[in-house]
């Protein structure tokens, strides 16, 4: 597929998706949302043959994300209403899955804005940084709307009840820096030492024990919805698994060896 509205490179284990609709602050349109799709899968794939070790996630411009393009939806008078609900199912529901499903660490690098469905796909990112002028909004509350792409259940995980409710009721605009003092996000940074900063967690991620932090983050996502009982019983089959693992074995070798390990992600 010959991308318009993303742009999608590998280099050195390091994926990068970029939103590119920079003029439109990134929002999401039909079309974007079908080369994301056809970018996932491929990553998916580079992921299994251990091309990727990583995935960054930012946009072009001066903003991450805007959210839904309202342009691309007809809401003019007499014209058959958008099922909102049938767009979340197809579009917005698996772009988060697929995001959390990667067996790869997802590096959201929030570079500006992120309103609406773009904050909530930057909460569905394993490790969020941002730029200290980046904002979070969600604006679905001043449209009649819910907060959709798992805004309603990542944020009362993140930020707690009451915070939750009121980013959802009011819709106000909250800084990165308060973002991170909440533990919405992992980490405001400076604006200018923003690229280097996610460049460098990148590196280290593509040269980590990959098969672990897959493992890892699926067993965060599990105690969601684990009792105690179930978390440990996944605990114990992951270690086995991992026990046997290429990667083990040369961490604990190079531990021995006073070395710096040599991780494959195997």
């Amino acid at each position: 597929m010959d991308y318009q509205n993303i742009l999608f490179e590998i280099s050195d284990g390091v994926a990068t998706l970029t939103l590119n609709r920079p003029d439109k602050l990134n929002s999401f349109t039909q079309a974007m949302h079908d080369e994301l799709r056809h970018a996932l899968k491929r990553l998916a794939t580079e992921a299994a043959s251990g091309a990727a070790r990583v995935l960054v996630l930012t946009g072009a411009g001066r903003g991450f994300c805007a959210g839904q393009d309202l342009s691309d939806r007809s809401v003019e008078p007499g014209a058959r209403a958008v099922d909102l609900g049938d767009s979340v199912e197809k579009n917005y529901a698996p772009l988060v899955q697929s995001l959390r499903a990667l067996p790869l660490p997802v590096i959201g690098a929030i570079n500006g804005v992120a309103a609406g469905a773009g904050a909530n796909i930057a909460l569905a990112c394993d490790i969020v940084l941002a730029t200290k002028s980046a904002s979070f909004v969600e604006v679905f509350c001043k449209l009649g709307l819910i907060p959709d792409t798992g805004g309603t259940y990542f944020l009362p995980r993140l930020v707690g009840s009451a915070r939750a409710m009121g980013m959802a009721m009011l819709g106000e605009k909250l800084s990165a820096e308060k973002a991170e003092a909440w533990g919405l996000i992992w980490k405001a940074i400076p604006d200018e030492d923003f690229a280097a900063e996610v460049q460098a967690m990148a590196r280290h991620f593509a040269s980590a024990p990959t098969k672990g932090l897959a493992f890892t983050k699926k067993a965060l996502h599990a105690s969601a919805h684990n009792s105690l009982q179930q978390q440990l019983a996944l605990e114990c089959g992951m270690m086995s698994e991992l026990g046997r693992s290429d990667d083990y074995r040369e961490g604990v070798a190079a531990f021995m060896e006073k070395r710096a390990p040599e991780f494959k992600g195997r």
